[in-house]
């Protein structure tokens, strides 16, 4: 007989040669052993006595290709294929027939779950049920397991996590994708017992109608990506948009969404691919650990067919590798998984052996039933070191039966479960002693009777339940191990009472790796974290921050926030910036400034929330203030004006009131805050003037102006700290109070000059000294004063005059400005140092507004900026009367000088924003109208145009109106010309009527007094008046006064001799009809005087403006068919009026009905319903 070779290189792996267990051998004792041998030896046919050979009438079966178990033995494949003995014995085996009923014993016992499933299913299909394996598999006790836990033998480790392994035919049912989802629910737990894996996969592939458990949320959201990634992929276009319509839940264009940490599976048409791709014979399928030839193959282990190769096409060979280099890096996984395992098991067993210190006092050989007083010590807890490589591990089960066992029940299982806290509890207290009946029960037969006891350790849980923790080490590994199961199961609105828990455990448990799952559940807690729920993380951060160093804070808190600085929630982005600006004081200063500093600049550049950048802009401000790196100056300005030119309000707020108090405390410390940081954003501010001398960009203007506002408090700050007094302030004796005025209000406590300098009494005492300082003794050797002075002011100044005087937003940004900056320096700084600058450059005479020889500094923007900014900063008398002297003087000097009045309006629009104002700009403006020159007159009635719009009416009735009267009939026409504009503002504004009453007739007498009838200039700025005031005014006034007028004032111009006087006017009366067009015009004043007097315009374009003409024509058609409407609709209008009053009727019927339904609203709804 031949020598078959496979079997000696198989005897050492053949987890069958094992003996039965002793309960087999017990409930077997006379069982024979068949030693029949195969019909023809060495021949391929089946052998009669293998039950692993099929039988002639069913198809071969696949042998798992990505199994790579070994023997319980821990022996080689080939360990011993050399070895005489092995050979026979395998011999011996051969000729021996195992028992069934054995052989499944073996298999469960030894944890081949999967080789015993498809056994099971084999003998099912033969009509051979066995007990022993239905009751097994039928119990789903036998196969609860969490994610959590280390892979045991039919798990592998995924990318994401343990991932089960399929069976024979991989299905979508077989895979478990994720570790646990985003929002806390874990996909795991309660799994179906895996006996319904392979054998239902084998139903759904047959196609026969077997009832399927229901789709898990997390696998509905996986098909539903891979079919949206089908769908578009093949150019359904639409029916993606329909499938991601009626799942609006789900992000279609992100993996993550699916679940968290969740590797992604191939795509639809691979996993169809694999799952129906035909069956290869076993001959073409071996265990790839043993590695061996076909020829080699036993006759019992093939089919009676001669071996066929599989005719496969280059596709589906490249798909067959892909799959299986996708099974390979799994299992690369899981044998990291079980290096790092051993590690910590190895580093366990080390730590044990230092704890103690003497040999324990007693152990229990379980192996050993011959011992006298087995059956006294059998129900004590006992370890043995060689069982402390599972402690990690509850659900790992010895290779053999002969271990030693540990369990708070007794010794009712054969399993082993480990328990290193004992150890420390034997150190600590004598060993628990429990009193024994005086009973002779043998120990099998205690341990039998033990067994019915309903405890339970042979899950996760009932594990962790069977041993208690009695030191501060254990309890924190418990907690270590227990915390990613108790977290998901909690409800998302109370998971910040867990971060104690967590914290604690992170802070004091001695696995790097379980440390970084903690932190990473920290930081997933919440899937949303509103603001409180963020403060208790960043709390617990900072707390976690304190008690482990700068070292571990970077190792392993700085990871979780680089992790989700692009997570697709804004609330987790905004997590992670203010966990930079929290833990920035307790980082390495060389992480500070350079790995949060760029993380912080990404996301301000990067993100798209407002909200998110204004808290990176905060936490940048607190680095800020523990940087001392100087080199990382230039990147912090580029940071000030990239934020401060951010479009969101809240973000540019946020630096104003953090970043910039911060930025400039680190310049103050470098000194370079007058040397750089202030001349850099003036060289911009002059720089932008320059460039845009024609169209000025206001918004940078804005920009760097509010920046260098913001740096006026440190700059007081720095003038108070190297003041040649500042040695000699002192704290004791009665320091008076700073006066709630003395600062303008600061937009932030950072910003307040007392924070800055350290206290509001040492701020009290150095402001005696710095007034009495300026008053007394001067600037000398004053240096941080005088650049202030000498240097500061003239170039403030310098870009005063340069900017546009009719931008009234430069105006008001630059007034502000200065009125800051004198507030905070002081009055007597304000008096002697700023006003003479001033001064000194609006001299006030002509010479100064000699527009010719370039020195026209009074009609820029210097005087409205000193009027408003550096007058008004205090509201003394002295103060009021020389704003009040001051533009007496500009009015006067720009009428006499025949200059334009743009500085003068400036000034006037700035002040009369304010209330306070009014009555000293009366005051100005009544000193026009009694001067003494016409030209000055004109000017002060130009000016009350201007004030019109923002006085009370009671203030126009009583100083207003009565000046312009006055000027009304001034003996000068260009004064009575110059008050049109401000009757016609009071028509457009004013809603007293007899007020109205008495402007109306003042324009009456300009239009119907025969002496203006041929004032060319009175008539053009009637028309222009009208024009400006005409839609805005009472449309009593504008039907029964302007369009009159205008009508009489288009037929004069038709026989206006003068063609440039007609012209003139036809002009204004085309910009003034054109205004007037847009509103509402009842049918008479439409027909009688607004059609006529566009007639009369038309006549006058014909002639001298055609283009203006064709408008006109266009206007005069629109209006006639408005008016053709209006006469049909009032004539459909008439005929209706029988209806209405039967319409009337109904709805008094109605209303009377709807009266009677007091009781309740299901009889109103009642009165809707249609009869049936």
């Amino acid at each position: 007989m031949a020598k078959n070779p496979f079997s000696a290189k198989m005897a050492s792996v053949n987890p069958f040669n094992l003996s039965d267990s002793e309960e087999e051998a017990d409930r077997r004792p006379n069982e024979t052993v068949d030693t029949q041998k195969s019909p023809s030896d060495g021949a391929p046919g089946p052998s009669p006595g293998n039950p692993f050979s099929p039988p002639a009438d069913t198809e071969p079966r696949t042998l798992l290709l990505s199994s790579n178990r070994t023997s319980p033995s821990g022996e080689g494949s080939g360990s011993g294929s050399g070895s005489t003995a092995a050979t026979s014995a395998m011999a011996a085996t051969a000729e021996t027939r195992i028992s069934v009923d054995g052989i499944a014993a073996q298999l469960i016992r030894d944890q081949y779950i999967l080789t015993a499933l498809e056994f099971h299913t084999e003998l099912l299909e033969a009509g051979r049920e066995l007990p022993r394996l239905r009751d097994y598999f039928s119990n789903p006790g036998n196969f609860e397991r969490q994610s959590g836990t280390p892979p045991a033998k039919d798990q592998v480790l995924g990318p994401g996590g343990p991932m089960h392994r399929a069976g024979s035919i991989s299905t979508l049912d077989s895979l478990d994708f994720a570790r646990y989802s985003d929002d806390g629910n874990r996909e795991s737990d309660e799994r179906v017992a895996e006996s319904e894996g392979p054998s239902q996969e084998r139903k759904n592939f047959k196609s026969s109608p077997e009832i399927q458990e229901p789709i898990r949320p997390l696998e509905k959201r996986a098909l539903n990506f891979l079919v949206n990634e089908y769908l578009l992929k093949n150019e359904c276009k639409l029916s993606s948009i329909t499938f991601s319509d009626e799942n609006d839940d789900q992000d279609f264009e992100l993996w993550d969404d699916v679940g968290l940490n969740t590797p992604k599976p191939p795509d639809l048409l691979m996993l169809y691919r694999n799952c129906g791709a035909p069956l290869p014979s076993p001959q073409d399928m071996v265990n790839v650990s043993v590695g061996v030839e076909f020829a080699d193959l036993p006759g019992n282990c093939t089919a009676q067919e001669p071996p066929k190769k599989l005719d496969l096409s280059h596709q589906q060979q490249k798909e067959v590798i892909q799959e299986l280099e996708y099974q390979i890096s799994l299992l690369n996984n899981e044998k990291q998984s079980l290096a790092e395992q051993m590690k910590k098991l190895q580093s366990e067993i080390q730590t044990l052996k230092r704890t103690v210190s003497s040999p324990l006092p007693a152990t229990l050989d379980m192996g050993s039933h011959h011992t006298s007083n087995t059956a006294a010590s059998s129900s004590s807890i006992t370890t043995t070191t060689s069982n402390t490589t599972s402690s990690s591990n509850p659900l790992s089960v010895s290779s053999t039966d002969n271990n030693q066992y540990l369990d708070i029940r007794g010794v009712s299982e054969p399993e082993t479960v480990t328990h290193p806290q004992s150890l420390n509890t034997l150190k600590s207290r004598p060993p628990v002693q429990f009193a024994q009946p005086n009973r002779k029960l043998s120990p099998a037969f205690q341990q039998a009777l033990l067994s019915f006891c309903r405890t339970c350790s042979d899950s996760r849980l009932g594990a962790e339940v069977s041993r208690i923790a009695d030191s501060e080490e254990s309890v924190l590994l418990m907690l270590g191990r227990c915390l990613p199961h108790i977290v998901p199961n909690v409800l998302l609105a109370k998971r910040e009472e867990l971060i104690p828990l967590i914290l604690c455990t992170a802070c004091l448990h001695p696995e790097p790796k379980e440390r970084d799952q903690l932190l990473h559940i920290l930081f997933n807690l919440i899937k949303r974290p509103d603001d409180e729920q963020r403060q208790m993380i960043l709390t617990g951060c900072v707390a976690f921050a304190r008690h482990v160093g700068p070292t571990r804070v970077e190792a392993e808190l700085l990871p979780q926030c680089w992790e989700q600085i692009n997570h697709k929630y804004p609330e987790r982005r905004l997590l992670v910036a203010e966990s930079c600006g929290a833990l920035a004081p307790y980082l390495p200063k060389e992480i500070r400034s350079s790995l949060v500093l760029s993380m912080l600049q990404q996301m301000l550049a990067e993100d798209k929330a407002d909200m998110v950048r204004e808290a990176v802009i905060k936490s940048l401000g607190i680095i800020m203030g523990y940087i001392d790196d100087s080199d990382k100056y230039s990147q912090g300005f580029e940071l000030m004006l990239l934020s401060l030119g951010d479009p969101s309000e809240r973000v540019v707020g946020a630096v104003h009131q953090v970043f910039i108090p911060a930025f400039a405390a680190w310049t103050t410390e470098l000194g370079t805050l007058q040397s750089s940081l202030i001349p850099s954003l003036l060289a911009r501010i002059e720089k932008l003037l320059m460039q845009g001398e024609h169209v000025l960009d206001e918004h940078k203007l804005h920009m760097f102006l509010s920046g260098l506002q913001s740096l006026i408090p440190p700059l007081f700050a720095v003038v108070l700290q190297n003041a040649p007094f500042t040695s000699r302030a002192k704290l004791n004796g009665e320091i008076p109070t700073i006066e709630v005025t003395r600062f303008p209000r600061p937009a932030s406590p950072l910003q307040d000059v007392a924070t800055i300098i350290g206290s509001r009494e040492m701020l009290s005492a150095l402001l005696l000294l710095y007034d009495y300082q300026l008053e007394h003794e001067g600037t000398t050797g004053w240096d941080s004063l005088l650049w202030v002075v000498n240097q500061l002011l003239p170039q403030l100044i310098e870009i005063v005059g340069r900017i546009n005087v009719t931008s009234s937003t430069c105006v008001h940004e630059f007034s502000r400005f200065f009125w800051r900056l004198c507030r905070t320096f002081g009055k007597i700084f304000t008096n002697t140092k700023v006003k003479p600058q001033f001064q000194e450059i609006l001299r006030l005479s002509e010479e100064n507004v000699d527009t010719s020889t370039g020195n026209d500094i009074l009609t820029k923007a210097t005087v409205p900026i000193y009027a408003t900014g550096v007058l008004t900063c205090y509201n003394q008398d002295e103060d009021r009367k020389l704003l009040v002297g001051f533009l007496e003087d500009v009015m006067t000097t720009l009428s006499l000088s025949h200059a334009p009045l743009d500085s003068l309006k400036a000034a006037f629009v700035e002040l009369g924003a304010n209330p306070v104002y009014h009555e000293l700009l009366l005051t100005v403006l009544w000193y026009g109208v009694v001067h003494t020159s016409a030209l000055v007159r004109c000017t002060a009635a130009r000016m009350f145009e201007l004030l019109v719009k923002g006085v009370n009416e009671t203030l126009v009735a009583q100083r207003v109106v009565p000046a312009l009267i006055t000027l009304s009939s001034d003996p000068e026409i260009s004064v009575r010309i110059s008050t049109i504009p401000a009757f016609g503002t009071i028509m457009e504004t004013v809603t007293q009527k007899e007020l109205l009453e008495r402007v109306k007739m003042q324009l009456a007498s300009f239009l119907e007094d025969p002496q203006y009838q041929d004032q060319h200039s009175l008539h053009m700025e009637i028309i222009r008046t009208f024009g400006r005031v005409g839609p805005n005014a009472e449309p009593r006034f504008r039907d029964e006064f302007v369009l009159p007028h205008l009508h009489k004032l288009a037929l004069a111009n038709n026989s206006q001799a003068v063609e440039s006087k007609r012209i003139d006017i036809a002009t204004q009366l085309f910009e003034a009809y054109s205004a007037l067009s847009c509103c509402f015009i009842s049918e008479e004043v439409m027909v009688n005087h607004f059609l006529p007097g566009l007639r009369c315009l038309r006549a006058d374009m014909e002639q001298l403006s055609p283009e203006h003409e064709v408008i006109l024509s266009s206007m005069i058609k629109e209006c006639e068919i408005k008016v053709e409407n209006r006469g049909m609709a009032d004539a459909q209008g008439s005929m209706s009026i029988a209806s209405s009053l039967v319409g009337e009727d109904a709805k008094t019927k109605f209303l009377s009905k709807m009266g009677q339904l007091t009781t309740s609203g299901a009889m109103l709804a009642n009165v809707f319903q249609r009869k049936k």
